[in-house]
């Protein structure tokens, strides 16, 4: 085309849109003296009139600008009607072309003059469109056929006639009985079969391109293939991701998605790319609630532009400029234009499409043959790091069975056992849609496991002497004091005897999400009344616990930094243990004593809801706000070599075990949050204290081999010598039994001079975790709670050591009298099945007695029971 027709053409273009526009800007003006009742029909001819410029304007410059013409017809979601009624022409019946170029263009292509060809040929076209033009025609021999001639200089094909209803004949649809939404929907399978299956789909799905057969089942006709696309394997995969990523809500799997198909921003906005991509797979919208879908569109915009002139420190005007892609690649565009096309047809035919519903199926068959490939299929589904054990070496063949049997996702297992590392295995992968694998290093939501670690922070505030036990937590936190919650002691938060047990229960019901607002949960804990009095009863503080225990370290403390990393896995379901539980006839004759109320359980908390409570979980614990909110009650983000560390440390009082040295190659994680995290209230006691800082100081600890004789030699007098709550205390440590509280770690020195590192001084700081000796008349005697703690008991009903688990099954405990202490944390939830065949399997192997709630670890009842609420 030459330059001078090309400029003619863009000054059509440029002198019609400025016309347009300056329509548009009178009517406003004159809106203003116009009156309120005559203003909507002012409105109506003005679209009537510009939207027969658009019209004439597609008409003369043909080409591209007629399948644009074609895309804007079917967004009724978008344009008034007045353009969807006029631009409709476009999709079928175009002003046709001179029979004198049809004719030259079939006997230049055939080779044949029309009389040899034809006894008759119609000269008025069937229909007339951007690529070709249809005529209906006799052969020689007496054969009726369809003749489409394509435009001179425009390439496509068509092989056969179809005969059908078109979409836009809303008479005859009615007539026949054709059930529009199921007509839409099938529609949207066989786009979503050729993308995600093929790899290869047609790229114009607008309504001219459609028919609907005239016999039952009605089955939709696809037309016109001219403009086709082929994925490559690689792009059809990214494709999949990018639509299960956002079904899921996993960013990390999003942004993965968006490097393999090559799309680049210029900024990291995992939040924003998130929103986009929810809007892009949303649900259609009738008409009807065009309007409102437009100004909510519109919103979502300027907030999420507002987020980026806030990160780069834009001006307003340089923020309009600004574009946050940095490369988008060609097929995302014609994958665009398709789904957007699919979604004003649907408004076309005034239906709701719930495109997530519709394609997932087919998305994610892309992907079962590459993701979440067990042992069977996959060398390094266990990861390459050297056995500790002739145990873990076992362990691994156990995780390998496991996997196989599609029992794990991804997984970790970590022991210690005499303050050696026995076990330190990982496998799997980081998430259903997220290939990479688990290493030692990577995270995990445990849940309830959290618990465990709050309180171990309290504890250390009262092992410094920054907190009492006795203390009321209205003196800590006076915004707690109204409805009568002064006689509650930070004994009573910890003993689970509160009151408070159903606190928040009325937040989660109304909207998951809400749990995220830290001030809001605070609000509504501060505001609620005790339902029990203060240390009568033990019912288990399910949510509320986290959030009092993280509010009185907050204020004794003045430290609140939290943070989320890509390196964090998602979670996902077992559903085979969900039909266990649904569907299993027998399996549910044996929950039948368990369905009845729980009398240690909060009315709010009960098993019989806790398959539906389970299923929501994933969906809602992958989406970045809970990632990233602080939920000290159920969001801790940790390894299993960190919790087993941690509960090492616990078991020998305090003593701090060596670090481990191996880190994950290559570094996880691209895109760090750290999201910011103010409270309202200013700390009323001593500053600065960090608990990252606690393990810190283990980089003072001297060799493994002089820390074990240094636990030896203070332990002797004491291993095998049960007190009265029949469980083994761990003798005193006079080396650091002294009156110095520094902010970090105890220093102390062995029988050797070497030093060694404790986080607790007292003595007796099992008896606190357990509630025991001293500290038995703060607790309700019976109860399975001990300060912060679950008591882990053995068959024998025996106290053998403290711990916590986590809904979905990950876990961690230690056993005192052993010196042993594990970790297992999974991303698959299920209902504890897979960590207590390894907890037993591990405790049989070393002989040691097996913790009574993973005594029966295939057993649904106990599953359900114990590790899965607690």
């Amino acid at each position: 085309m030459a330059w001078g027709n090309i400029y003619r053409r863009r000054m059509k273009v440029f002198s019609s849109a400025i016309v347009i526009y300056l329509d548009y800007k009178a009517l406003q003006q004159r809106e203003k003296w116009t009156n309120k009742s005559k203003r909507a029909t002012l409105w109506e001819k003005a679209h009537q009139r510009n939207a027969k410029r658009v019209l004439r304007l597609i008409i003369e410059l043909e080409g591209l600008w007629v399948k644009l013409g074609q895309y804007l017809s079917t967004r009724a979601d978008v344009l008034p009607d007045a353009y969807i009624r006029l631009l409709r022409q476009l999709q079928d019946s175009l002003p046709p072309r001179r029979l004198e170029e049809v004719c030259r263009s079939i006997q230049k292509e055939l080779g044949m003059s029309m009389d040899d060809l034809f006894l008759n040929f119609v000269e008025v076209p069937l229909a007339t469109a951007s690529i070709a033009q249809v005529h209906r025609a006799t052969l020689r021999d007496g054969q009726e056929v369809v003749v489409k001639v394509q435009h001179e200089g425009i390439k496509t094909v068509i092989l056969e006639y179809m005969d059908g209803i078109r979409l836009n004949d809303s008479e005859s649809l009615q007539a026949f009985g054709v059930d529009k939404l199921k007509l839409v929907e099938e529609i949207t399978r066989a786009y979503a079969h050729q993308i995600y299956v093929d790899g290869f789909f047609n790229g114009d799905p607008h309504p001219g391109n459609f028919l609907v057969s005239k016999e039952p089942p009605y089955t939709p006709i696809l037309l016109d293939f001219g403009l086709t696309k082929l994925l490559s394997s690689s792009m059809k995969q990214a494709l999949a991701k990018m639509f299960l990523a956002s079904a899921e809500g996993d960013y990390v799997a999003l942004l993965s998605a968006f490097a393999e198909m090559g799309l680049k921003l210029r900024l990291d906005i995992p939040e924003q790319a998130m929103e986009v991509m929810n809007v892009f797979f949303r649900t259609s919208t009738p008409p009807s609630e065009a309007l409102e879908n437009m100004k909510a569109l519109a919103e979502q915009r300027t907030k999420n532009m507002k987020v980026i002139q806030e990160k780069l420190n834009l001006k307003e005007k340089e923020v309009k400029r600004f574009n946050p892609v940095d490369a988008f690649p060609g097929d995302i565009v014609i994958f665009s234009r398709v789904l957007n096309l699919l979604r004003g047809l649907s408004t076309t035919m005034d239906v709701r499409i719930k495109y997530m519903d519709i394609m997932r199926p087919f998305a994610e068959s892309v992907l079962q043959s590459n993701i979440s490939n067990g042992p069977a299929l996959n060398a390094q589904w266990i990861l390459n790091t050297p056995a500790h054990s002739d145990l873990e070496a076992k362990l691994r063949h156990l995780l390998v069975e496991l996997g196989n049997a599609d029992k794990i996702l991804g997984i970790q297992v970590c022991a210690y056992k005499n303050g050696e590392v026995i076990i330190d295995t990982s496998a799997g992968v980081l998430g259903r849609y997220d290939p990479r694998p688990v290493q030692p290093d990577s995270l995990f939501p445990v849940f309830s496991v959290t618990k465990g670690i709050t309180a171990g922070m309290l504890h250390w505030l009262i092992d410094h002497r920054k907190l009492k036990l006795e203390e009321s937590v209205a003196n800590i936190w006076p915004e707690f004091k109204p409805n009568k919650k002064d006689a509650i002691k930070v004994h009573h938060v910890l003993n689970h005897t509160s009151g408070l047990h159903n606190a928040l229960a009325d937040l989660t019901r109304e909207n998951p999400l809400l749990m995220c607002d830290w001030d809001e949960c605070l609000n509504r804990i501060a505001l609620s009344a005790p339902e029990t009095e203060p240390g009568h009863e033990q019912l288990y503080h399910y949510m509320s616990f986290g959030w009092l225990c993280a509010r009185i370290w907050e204020e004794v403390s003045g430290d609140s930094r939290r943070s989320v990393e890509s390196r964090l896995a998602t979670l996902t379901l077992d559903t085979d243990d969900l039909s266990k539980l649904t569907l299993d006839k027998d399996d549910l004759s044996k929950l039948s004593g368990m369905t009845s109320r729980r009398n240690d359980l909060p009315s709010t908390f009960q098993p019989g809801n806790i398959a539906q409570l389970v299923t929501t979980l994933p969906a809602v614990f992958n989406t970045l706000d809970v990632r990233r909110a602080i939920l000290p009650a159920a969001n801790g983000h940790c390894s299993a070599r960190a919790l087993a560390r941690y509960y090492a440390s616990l078991v020998d009082g305090g003593v701090i075990p060596p670090p481990h040295s191996s880190l994950s190659k290559p570094p996880l994680g691209s895109h760090p949050h750290t999201p910011i995290f103010v409270s309202k209230k200013t700390p009323k006691k001593s500053k600065g204290v960090n608990i990252k800082e606690l393990f810190a100081a283990s980089d003072n600890i001297g060799s493994s081999e002089q820390r074990q004789n240094y636990d030896n030699s203070n332990r002797e007098s004491s291993v095998g010598k049960a007190d009265s709550n029949n469980y083994t205390r761990l003798a005193s440590d006079s080396s650091c039994s002294n009156n110095s509280y520094p902010t970090t770690a105890d220093k102390g020195t062995d029988d050797n001079h070497q030093t060694v590192c404790k986080i607790f001084s007292n003595p007796r700081v099992h008896d606190a975790f357990l509630g025991a000796g001293e500290y038995e008349n703060l607790i309700l005697p019976g109860g399975k709670f001990g300060l912060g703690f679950r008591r882990v008991c053995a068959k024998d009903g025996s106290i053998i050591g403290f711990g916590h688990s986590g809904m979905g099954g990950s876990t961690g405990y230690c056993d005192i009298r052993n010196r042993f202490a594990i970790a297992v944390t999974v991303n698959k939830m299920s209902f504890g099945a897979v960590t207590g065949r390894i907890i037993n399997f591990v405790c049989s192997e070393l002989d040691i007695p097996l913790p009574e709630e993973f005594s029966r670890g295939t057993d649904l009842q106990l599953n359900l029971e114990k590790p899965l609420i607690n």
